[in-house]
Formats: C-alpha cells, sequence, structure tokens
C-alpha cells in the first residue's frame, strides 16, 4: 500500500532516527510510503494547509511555541482519518490522548520493533476503515472519507456526496460508484446509498440515522432488503 507520514519533533537527531526506523518498515512490509519531516507543529501546519493527505502522523509531544497536543487538537478539527501517534519522553500527556483518537504513545527512546507494531496497526486501519476519496475543487484537495458519506445524489453532469459536510463535484454516478465498497447500494439512476446509515426502509422512502428521507424507487423494495441482509 501507499502511505504518506509526517514526521514532527524538535530534535534533528530524534527525527533522523524515526525516519531511519520508518524507511526499514516499509522495506520489510513492502509499503510504497513518501515521508516529510518537520521541526515544529507550526512548520507542519503551514504545509499541511496545501497538503492535507497525511496518512500517518508520528508526533512529538515537547516542542516549543505550540505542543503536539494542542497541534493533534487543531488538526483534529477537519480531519479524523490521520493516524495519530504520539512519541514522548513523559507519561503526563496519555490521557490527553483520548481526546484526539491517538492510536498510541511511544516512549522515547523509541524501540524499533515497537514502532513497527504500531505502523502496522495504523496500516491495517487505514486499509479496513479509513479509505478516503480525493476531490480536487477550485485547486484544493477535499478529503472525504468513505465511511462518513450517507448518500449521493446526481443532478447533471454533477454528483453531490452528503457526508460531514456536502461536496459537489463534476463526474458520474458510476464514476463514484467504482471508488466506494460494498457498503454502497445503487438505488436507481439517481442515487448511491450508505446501506450502514439506513434505519428503516419502508415502501415509499429510505431513512437514515440522521433523519434524512430518500423516496424509493417503484420497484426497488425488495432489492434495498435484500442488500442490507446480504451486507450484514
Amino acid at each position: 500500500m501507499k502511505f504518506k507520514i509526517a514526521i514532527c519533533d524538535d530534535s534533528d537527531a530524534d527525527r533522523q532516527y524515526v525516519l531511519n526506523m520508518v524507511d526499514r518498515w516499509a522495506a520489510s512490509a513492502g509499503h510504497v510510503v513518501h515521508t516529510d519531516t518537520f521541526s515544529s507543529a507550526e512548520n507542519f501546519l503551514f504545509r499541511y494547509t496545501e497538503e492535507s493527505d497525511y496518512d500517518i502522523l508520528l508526533l512529538d509531544i515537547e516542542m516549543g511555541a505550540m505542543d503536539g497536543v494542542t497541534m493533534a487538537k487543531q488538526l483534529r478539527k477537519n480531519n479524523d482519518t490521520v493516524q495519530i501517534v504520539f512519541i514522548t519522553g513523559y507519561s503526563d500527556y496519555i490521557s490527553e490522548g483520548y481526546e484526539v483518537a491517538a492510536i498510541h504513545y511511544l516512549m522515547k527512546p523509541v524501540k524499533e520493533e515497537k514502532l513497527c507494531s504500531v505502523l502496522d496497526r495504523a496500516a491495517e486501519k487505514l486499509s479496513k476503515n479509513e479509505k478516503v476519496l480525493n476531490f480536487e475543487i477550485s485547486g484544493e484537495m477535499v478529503r472525504v472519507p468513505i465511511y462518513q458519506i450517507r448518500y449521493a445524489d446526481v443532478f447533471g453532469n454533477y454528483v453531490t456526496i452528503h457526508a460531514l459536510s456536502d461536496v459537489t463535484v463534476k463526474m458520474t454516478l458510476g464514476e463514484l460508484e467504482k471508488q466506494l465498497d460494498e457498503r454502497f447500494y445503487r438505488l436507481g439512476r439517481s442515487t448511491i446509498i450508505n446501506l450502514t446509515q439506513i434505519s428503516r426502509v419502508t415502501k415509499t422512502e429510505i431513512k437514515l440515522s440522521d433523519g434524512t428521507a430518500l423516496p424509493l424507487p417503484r420497484g426497488a423494495y425488495n432489492g434495498i432488503n435484500r442488500a442490507i441482509i446480504n451486507m450484514r
């Protein structure tokens, strides 16, 4: 698999030390990895405004003006898919990691076997649960985790993807369907629906868990119910 990893640590020696271990992990696991290193939280966030597609973040906690926990909280405001691994010399911050859903804490000096194990976990989570669709809209990269997609519908040459926030892109519904997985069902010619988001199906409509009601096309009742049963 391909992963984009960021290493953020204000120690030159520690950055290089972790980078070398990441390279060896990627080579042994057969992954293709692009790794960027940053000497401060501010430097990372500056790059992140332009490139918000990092998969894994190896983040030192004790840094300069902005510490790693503060940076992670800022990152989580609009990104809940990046796998965050804290690296620290102290255990005092562990409770704060729950606020940002950190996958693990690694104590300095980092042991290679432990880092590789954590990276394996992060890679597994990304491959199984965190597939992300990337769309370039008005010169900006927009990332949409597919598990957040409730449904998508088409109007003319544009598809609107209804997730945490709506995203409208110029593409066909068929093109989008090819990028999705078994959780999604094509409902007639104009809608794709996330089966895991359905709370109720009647003869005339589908009710989603957030309260959204979608009209059910004529003759589609049995098909949607079979799809729900087969998925489970």
